[in-house]
């Protein structure tokens, strides 16, 4: 155990006093940590033994999700997201139940072993994108500000959203309908998680904004404890809404966007030591999915699971995220860029372990198809953030980051 301590600890510091540099070329932390843990784990050198349930890995992998939720709400910039709404509303409104949709469409075609209802859950699963993925893209100062901010809302969002419709397939490929039908049951969860988790972290963003401003005017808080305060919240509204059986997603995201608004000009200096644990933590999920996933469902790998990946990532998520913005007034570029921007991760990780604990017979292969997308997604949108980024000004320039 302490040998694979000090090899992690040692690699991380040397990873951290490099992360700058590496993150200016082409690959990012994320697959840095994934590669690391595939080379480090049982499949390559074997260095790495990781006994870790699937419940430990959901744990640390929601505690890394809703850090980095909150974390970017609380850096968005609420003006500029309130005069282009119309971007995260029509791509959340419009575009979301398009991808699933059509990648239960794909699912259908390419996977015979998997019931409808299972074709439904592995498209849900892979709809949601991740915000720390996109962070190359959202915090590119060259990348119009409406353009980042409206993928900042849309990555922090759909993961709430697309939970309860998740709950919703599972609860039909499982023969569970004891509630009514299928459309009330839907409706049901769907007012549930979000309502649930709306009030959760409004509520408690509400309360603690003010409490700490207050605290800290007395000279109660000190230097160390105040870096304290923002990863307690954050985890406190991930956690308390999800006791209450709402979306921990959507109260992480909506209680950062208040914080954040709230603090105001203070907001980056308490939410730094905040930033800096979720990139640990995150770091720390990709390397334990490299070494203790990835090699488990290696044997699973084929052209269908390969090809549906693919086609995930494109055709899946451009297609209806480009449709969903005709009208809006953005040019094609920046409809093929906000279609092309939507990473897959950890929330994707967290909904296939949900269904590998369901113990459906097609579990196994959907959590290969997420894992192979996942594994693409980083190597695809890690390489093309930067130049995408500076292709979208060379067509568009950047007067909307004036606007």
């Amino acid at each position: 155990m302490y040998e694979e301590l000090a090899i992690l600890a040692v690699y991380v510091f040397i990873y951290s006093i490099i992360a700058g540099r590496i993150e200016r070329g082409f690959f990012s932390g994320p697959i840095v940590f994934v590669a690391s843990g595939i080379i480090f784990g049982p499949l390559v050198l074997g260095l790495f033994d990781l006994q870790i349930t699937t419940r430990e890995l959901r744990i640390l992998a929601d505690l890394t999700l809703a850090l980095v939720l909150f974390v970017d709400a609380a850096n968005a910039d609420l003006s500029t997201l309130k005069r282009h709404i119309k971007i995260p509303s029509r791509m959340l409104l419009i575009g979301l139940p398009g991808v699933i949709l059509l990648g239960f469409g794909f699912a259908v075609l390419l996977f015979d072993g998997l019931s409808l209802f299972e074709a439904a859950i592995l498209a849900t699963m892979l709809a949601a994108t991740d915000a720390a993925l996109g962070k190359a893209v959202i915090t590119n100062k060259s990348v119009p500000i409406h353009v980042r901010e409206g993928l900042n809302a849309e990555s922090g969002l759909n993961d709430g959203l697309c939970v309860p419709v998740l709950f919703v397939f599972i609860a039909l490929a499982e023969g569970v309908n004891a509630h009514g039908s299928g459309m009330s049951l839907a409706l049901t969860l769907v007012a549930e998680e979000l309502g649930i988790g709306l009030l959760v972290g409004i509520g408690l963003s509400a309360i603690a904004a003010p409490l700490l401003k207050a605290c800290w005017q007395r000279g109660w808080v000190t230097e160390v404890w105040v870096q304290v305060t923002i990863i307690a919240l954050a985890i406190a509204c991930f956690a308390v809404a999800q006791s209450m059986h709402g979306s921990g997603y959507i109260a992480a995201f909506t209680g950062g966007l208040l914080f954040g608004h709230l603090a105001k000009d203070s907001t980056h200096k308490l939410v730094l030591a905040a930033e800096g644990d979720a990139e640990t933590l995150a770091m720390l999920t990709w390397l334990v999915f490299g070494a203790a996933v990835v090699g488990q469902f290696a044997d699973l790998i084929t052209w269908q699971v390969i090809g549906y990946s693919v086609l995930s990532l494109t055709l899946i998520r451009v297609m209806p995220i480009f449709l969903s913005l005709v009208g809006s007034g953005e040019p094609v570029a920046s409809r093929l860029f906000l279609g092309w921007f939507g990473p897959r991760g950890l929330a994707s990780i967290v909904f296939a372990i949900i269904v590998i604990n369901k113990d459906l017979p097609g579990g196994k292969l959907m959590a290969m198809v997420v894992a192979c997308t996942v594994i693409l997604s980083l190597v695809a949108h890690g390489i093309t953030a930067r130049p995408l980024a500076n292709w979208l000004v060379r067509k568009v320039g950047t007067t909307a980051e004036q606007d």
